[in-house]
């Protein structure tokens, strides 16, 4: 049975609907030869209607999140998994963003269902960069380089300050800013920090994977050497 756990576990149905969809033959091989729920499980060999098995565990993907989806599984309205095939959301393990952006804040977004690797991405001992760029409310005043770079500045209820960030002017109202740590609505908050607001977000690079073309609400698996570049930064 080890066939009929390893696609319901994918998301393709439970297990007696993975036995409904065998005895009807729409579980085959890649030459088409119907496949039994006793038969051995070769993940690249098994077809169902026709088309390969979505990837095993162990999946990474980026996703080019727009604005209006939030990174849940329950709240109401647009959700990042809308974007993904259906099945995705049943998957076993479960597919997890890796981190969140909010709902008003697009860009590059990771999901994984691997715990580890998971863990290792947010783990403030990986310092993994995230670069940001932000359209501001009004101009830069002209001292947040050196106060977001200082390692001291504090934000509103917190005790423990900033890890330094990189601010790169891009215009007066402009700019790009790396973070080597992930708090809560951190970017709109160091902004707020020095009386400005942040009008547009959107998330570039994480690591040293960027979104390379990727369209808004488009998706791509990563494979070894992505996972690679991500840790290369």
């Amino acid at each position: 049975m080890k066939l009929v756990k390893h696609i319901a576990n994918l998301g393709y149905g439970s297990r007696k609907e993975v036995l409904r969809m065998l005895r009807e033959g729409r579980i085959t091989n890649a030459a088409g030869e119907v496949l039994c729920a006793d038969d051995p499980l070769d993940h690249d060999d098994v077809r169902v209607d026709g088309q390969p098995l979505d990837p095993p565990p162990g999946l990474l993907l980026m996703l080019h999140k727009p604005t209006g989806y939030t990174c849940s599984t329950r709240d109401a309205g647009r959700l990042v998994y809308d974007l993904l095939p259906p099945r995705f959301r049943l998957r076993n393990p479960v597919l997890s963003t890796v981190g969140r952006l909010d709902r008003d804040t697009s860009g590059l977004l990771l999901l994984t269902d691997d715990g580890q690797l998971l863990h290792r991405i947010i783990s403030p001992k990986a310092k993994l960069p995230k670069v940001y760029v932000a359209t501001l409310a009004q101009d830069l005043r002209g001292d947040e380089t050196a106060l977001f770079a200082s390692g001291t500045l504090r934000l509103h209820g917190e005790t423990t300050p900033l890890l330094p960030a990189e601010l790169e002017v891009l215009d007066a109202r402009r700019a790009r800013l790396t973070l080597y740590e992930g708090r809560y609505h951190q970017v709109r908050r160091m902004f707020a920090a020095t009386g400005n607001h942040v009008l547009t977000l959107h998330r570039e690079r994480v690591g040293g994977l960027d979104l390379a073309g990727l369209p808004p609400g488009a998706w791509r698996r990563l494979d070894e050497d992505a996972r690679a570049r991500l840790f290369a930064a």
